[in-house]
């Protein structure tokens, strides 16, 4: 890991400072990538192509954090127009962007037709046959994607 680290960290965070347009969140996604590359499952004996794969890994990191900054300003903008007497606590405002964080984490990770009848179901409070009919499957399909979503969700609030 130490030569893959020495070999492409410049490399790396070179690339990544062209896409975000910012040295320090460039140095931190790099940062990141390599950690992930620690905990996963692949030896990192069995990687060949070095950069193309730190360059994967990047890329669904910068997706991540391109998709967060966008729900963090989302709420913000939110915020913005409640009155005075109504908006939450700086407290409160952290507690809450870090549960959209975990829940859009959580979400991102699901399958996307699994994604989907989830939200339709505890978002828009959807029935089973609405989901079915919204999406083109059967109520069988609704029932299992929502149990598994469901699954899903208990474990990583598990951990």
């Amino acid at each position: 890991m130490q030569s893959l680290y020495l070999d492409h960290h410049t490399w790396l965070q070179s690339l990544l400072r062209k896409r975000l347009g910012n040295r320090d969140d460039a140095a931190d996604l790099a940062h990141d990538t390599f950690v992930r590359v620690l905990r996963s499952d692949t030896p990192v004996e069995d990687i060949r192509e070095p950069q193309r794969y730190l360059a994967t890994v990047a890329r669904g990191l910068v997706a991540d954090f391109f998709r967060r900054r966008s729900l963090e300003q989302a709420y913000l903008d939110y915020l913005a127009v409640l009155p005075e007497d109504m908006a939450p606590s700086p407290e409160e405002q952290a507690i809450m962007q870090q549960t959209l964080i975990n829940v859009d984490r959580m979400l991102g990770s699901l399958p996307p037709k699994v994604r989907e009848a989830f939200v339709l179901a505890q978002f828009e409070e959807l029935t089973y046959p609405e989901i079915a009919q919204r999406l083109g499957i059967s109520l069988r399909s609704v029932s299992n994607y929502l149990t598994r979503a469901m699954e899903h969700c208990a474990v990583v609030l598990e951990d």
